[in-house]
C-alpha cells in the first residue's frame, strides 16, 4: 500500500485553533489577576474548567489541567521562536502565528512595559484641589472664655466690735438744745459700755476655745499611744500564733515521715519473707519430684 494513503495519527491531546483560543483567554485573564505570577493548581484547574465548558463536549475534547498547562508550555516554545526569527530579521519580518500578537501582550517586552508604564484604566486621577474659600466667609471662632486670675489669698480679719453707733436723730423745733445733748451723751455712755461688754466676751470665747483645742490635742495623743501599744501586742500574738501553727504543721510532716519510713521497711521484709518462702516452696517440691523419679527407678530395677 501507498505510504501517501495511511491515514496521520490521531493524538488525542491535539488542540484546534478555538479551543488554543479559549485557553489563551481563560489563561491570559487569569495570569493578569496574579499580577504575572505562576498560576497554581486552583488556577489551571479553573482554566480547564472554562475551556471544557465551551470545547469538552465529549472525551477527546476534554481536557484536564495538566493538559492545559502542557498547551501553555508549548505556545510559550512556539512564541520564542517566532520572536527569535523577527529579531534576526531586524523588524524586517512578521510572525502569521495567530497567537503571537496576544502572547506578546501578555508575556512579551511589550506587555511588561505596558505594565511598568501603568494601565491608563489602573492609574487613579489626580485629587481635585479643594475649593478655597476667602477669609471673610469663614465663620469666626467663638472667643474663649478669659482665664480666671487667681486673687492672692486674704486672710479675714478677726471681727473687732465696734460700738453701735445710732442715727442721729434730727432734733424737733419744739425741744430744748441743752435736752438733746444730755440724751445724746447718754446714748454714747450706753453704746461704749455694750463694746468693752462684747470685747470681753470675745476674748473669754477665744480663751475657752484655746483650752478646748489643748484638751482635744493631748486626747488624741494619748488615744494615738494607745492605738500603737495595742497594734504592737496584736502583731505580737499574730507572730506567736503564727510560730505555733509552723511548729505544729512540721511535727505532723516529721511524724508522717516516720510512718511512711516505717510501712515502708515493713513492705518490704514481708517481700522477703513471701520471697523466701516461694523458694522454699519450689525446693521442696523439686526434691519430692527426685525422690518420686529415683523410686520408680529402683522399682524398674528390681522388677
Amino acid at each position: 500500500m501507498d505510504s501517501s494513503s495511511r491515514p496521520l495519527p490521531f493524538r488525542e491531546d491535539c488542540w484546534s485553533e478555538e479551543a488554543t483560543s479559549t485557553l489563551v483567554d481563560a489563561w491570559g485573564r487569569r495570569y493578569l489577576e496574579l499580577n504575572r505570577g505562576n498560576l497554581r493548581h486552583k488556577d489551571w484547574q479553573e482554566v480547564a474548567d472554562a475551556v471544557n465548558s465551551l470545547h469538552g463536549h465529549t472525551k477527546k475534547t476534554h481536557r484536564t489541567d495538566v493538559q492545559c498547562k502542557n498547551r501553555i508550555d508549548t505556545l510559550k516554545k512556539k512564541y520564542k521562536t517566532e520572536k527569535a526569527k523577527i529579531a534576526e530579521s531586524n523588524g524586517t519580518l512578521t510572525s502569521s502565528w495567530p497567537f503571537f500578537s496576544r502572547l506578546d501582550s501578555l508575556i512579551g517586552n511589550s506587555g511588561k512595559n505596558q505594565l511598568a508604564k501603568g494601565s491608563p484604566m489602573l492609574v487613579s486621577p489626580p485629587p481635585l484641589p479643594l475649593p478655597l474659600t476667602p477669609y471673610s466667609a469663614l465663620p469666626l471662632p467663638f472667643p474663649s472664655p478669659p482665664m480666671g486670675v487667681p486673687l492672692p489669698f486674704r486672710k479675714t480679719p478677726p471681727a473687732v466690735a465696734h460700738p453701735a453707733v445710732l442715727p442721729q436723730k434730727r432734733p424737733a423745733p419744739a425741744f430744748d438744745d441743752s435736752y438733746f445733748k444730755k440724751n445724746y451723751s447718754a446714748v454714747a455712755a450706753a453704746a461704749a459700755a455694750a463694746a468693752a461688754t462684747e470685747e470681753e466676751e470675745v476674748d473669754e470665747e477665744e480663751e475657752d476655745e484655746e483650752d478646748e483645742r489643748g484638751e482635744s490635742e493631748e486626747e488624741i495623743e494619748t488615744s494615738d499611744g494607745i492605738t500603737e501599744d495595742e497594734g504592737i501586742r496584736k502583731l505580737a500574738k499574730a507572730i506567736k500564733r503564727f510560730g505555733e501553727i509552723y511548729e505544729r504543721v512540721e511535727g505532723m510532716k516529721q511524724r508522717q515521715m516516720v510512718e511512711l519510713e516505717k510501712q515502708r521497711m515493713q513492705f518490704a521484709k514481708d517481700l522477703e519473707v513471701q520471697r523466701m518462702q516461694l523458694y522454699m516452696d519450689t525446693q521442696v517440691q523439686l526434691e519430692k519430684i527426685k525422690q518420686s523419679k529415683r523410686s520408680g527407678s529402683a522399682d524398674d530395677l528390681y522388677s
